[in-house]
């Protein structure tokens, strides 16, 4: 028998509140789970041990000796990573290399993204850190140092807090990306702490892009260059489950340890596609401030004719983006273009979102003519129209950082 009634994780972020889904007796509903859905927390020992076996290269606690200063770069808040999980083991280990807490900053990797308030970080690295630590938003647009270009032409200018430090750490996730194959990496110095120029130019490198492609992919490739040329030393990224949680951790030389954690990764994000499903839906938790990401696995499954749902459970709407956001009716930041993500044509009949909190202004990203509801309710009825009775539905309770079976087999 298949569930009249499912609960789907939203709201991340904002309480992490479960939402019930109700369903047509007569219809099929597939719940495609990932493999690493309910995959454990990682102890805070294991954390430490990872930490001091790191990949290609010294520990972390071995790099800090003799340095002064330390910035951590973390993800921003349209990544998921619950940062304050892996903190207490880094800073310990800078601790014990011999940098005092004046000495450590965090500067959050936002990219072209906007800035952020206390309550972000205090959710990102816990109430402690803004207390005792200066914590930074990174300006795209100002006190960058220009390290010169890479060679396919990117000017390489970077956050001068981050470039100040003569060590720099990268906390953040590993996950499943459109453009750069995964996240996490030499992603978070380019876009991430990297000034405009450098992500405009970075952004428009299309060969080999796409969710879980690396290998060939010139504009992670790019990123890595220029996080040499920054000097990253170190970078802590972890794989999480369906509660946010971090359940493995892949550290060290920012190259070599993402490689490794990317061949997990493959796996632990792959999820089996349900084939001409009549609804294909994609929850957007947890990035459902990105929730159009659902899109790439979600697209996979709907039929020729048939209705893509996206489920976008977050009261903060789409995230503001410098560069390929929307600012006026008819323009945008300089890679904005309409129909962004979900464009014409179709292959589904229709794309309809479900957002209790609206804003007009992110329709774009869901293309033009997608129809937004209030709630699973409204949509069910327009679903319910035009549905037959023993419809098949494929339900991705975490599309936004799930990947298909196929494209983790990219290289």
């Amino acid at each position: 028998m298949f569930p009249k009634k499912m609960k789907i994780p939203a709201y991340d972020w904002y309480g992490d509140t479960p939402i019930d889904l109700e369903f047509p007796d007569g219809w099929v509903v597939h719940e495609q789970r990932m493999e690493g859905h309910d995959a454990g927390r990682l102890a805070q020992s294991k954390i430490l041990e990872r930490l001091q076996h790191p990949i290609g290269s010294l520990t972390l606690r071995e790099l800090a000796k003799g340095k002064r200063r330390c910035t951590i770069i973390f993800d921003d808040m349209t990544r998921p990573t619950k940062t304050w999980q892996m903190l207490p083991a880094v800073l310990d280990e800078l601790h014990r290399g011999g940098i005092a807490d004046d000495g450590i900053s965090f500067v959050m990797a936002s990219g072209a993204h906007g800035a952020r308030m206390l309550p972000d970080f205090i959710k990102k690295l816990g109430e402690e850190i803004p207390e005792k630590f200066l914590v930074f938003n990174h300006n795209p647009y100002e006190n960058l140092t220009d390290l010169g270009e890479t060679s396919h032409g990117t000017p390489v200018k970077v956050n001068r807090e981050v470039m100040d430090s003569d060590l720099k750490v990268a906390v953040g996730a590993i996950i499943p990306h459109m453009g750069f194959g995964f996240g996490g990496g030499a992603k978070m110095l380019l876009p991430g702490v990297a000034g405009m120029d450098s992500i405009c130019h970075n952004h428009n490198i299309r060969e080999g892009v796409g969710p879980g492609r690396v290998s060939g992919n010139l504009r992670r490739l790019d990123a890595e260059e220029a996080s040499r040329m920054a000097g990253l030393d170190f970078i802590v990224n972890a794989l999480l489950n369906a509660d946010r949680d971090v359940t493995d951790l892949f550290c060290g030389d920012v190259v070599e340890a993402h490689r490794e954690g990317v061949k997990k990764a493959r796996r632990h994000y792959a999820t089996p596609i349900v084939e001409d499903a009549d609804i294909s839906m994609g929850n957007g938790y947890p990035m459902a401030n990105e929730g159009y990401k659902a899109y790439d696995i979600a697209i996979e499954s709907v039929r020729k004719g048939g209705d893509l749902v996206f489920l976008i459970y977050t009261p903060e709407g789409c995230r503001v983006h410098y560069y390929n956001g929307r600012f006026g009716t008819d323009f945008g930041g300089r890679g904005w273009r309409p129909d962004v993500y979900v464009r014409k044509p179709w292959k589904m009949s229709r794309v309809i979102v479900v957002s209790p909190h609206l804003m007009k202004l992110d329709e774009g990203y869901y293309g033009e003519g997608s129809i937004w509801v209030k709630s699973w309710k409204e949509a069910l009825r327009l679903l319910e129209e035009t549905t037959r009775h023993d419809a098949e539905v494929a339900l991705y309770p975490c599309a936004s950082m799930q990947i298909s079976e196929r494209s983790s087999a990219a290289p």
